[in-house]
């Protein structure tokens, strides 16, 4: 089980999903390669490109952004994902534990749009995720 009691991510999931702020992301990373016990160690507010920098190809971390499209010239629609990363040299018995683990960030980090399994940066590119983002939204007249 995942420890996720600190109450930095908390307060860094509000300031993600409130309106009044800028901030668009947060990163949430194991407080060491031993530990089950989830810390907030970066926010930011330069969206999806800003957050991709972010990740650490030796670690696994969980991401929580707004999203931020237009549907067309007259309106723009904000929705939220969650990222579950698993880098490329992550240790094998971190590995193992995510799957149970992000079931603990779900109910913490619980309002989403789409889960984006990202296991490299490219993975986080924006136009197919916000093309997620459009097919999970309903009704589209755009043909997506």
């Amino acid at each position: 089980m995942a420890d996720l009691s600190d109450p930095q991510i908390g307060e860094a999931y509000l300031d993600v999903r409130s309106d009044k702020s800028d901030t668009n992301w947060l990163l949430l990373d194991y407080e060491s390669d031993r530990s089950d016990r989830l810390k907030v160690t970066q926010t930011g507010t330069g969206g999806l490109s800003e957050l991709r920098d972010a990740f650490d190809d030796s670690k696994a971390s969980y991401a929580y952004a707004r999203v931020t499209y237009s549907n067309d010239k007259e309106s723009q629609r904000e929705k939220f994902i969650l990222v579950v990363w698993i880098g490329h040299g992550c240790k094998v018995m971190r590995k193992a534990k995510i799957s149970v683990h992000t079931a603990d960030v779900k109910a913490v980090l619980r309002v989403y749009s789409i889960e984006v399994a990202a296991r490299e940066k490219d993975d986080l590119k924006e136009d197919p995720i916000v093309t997620r983002l459009r097919k999970a939204g309903g009704a589209s007249y755009d043909g997506v």
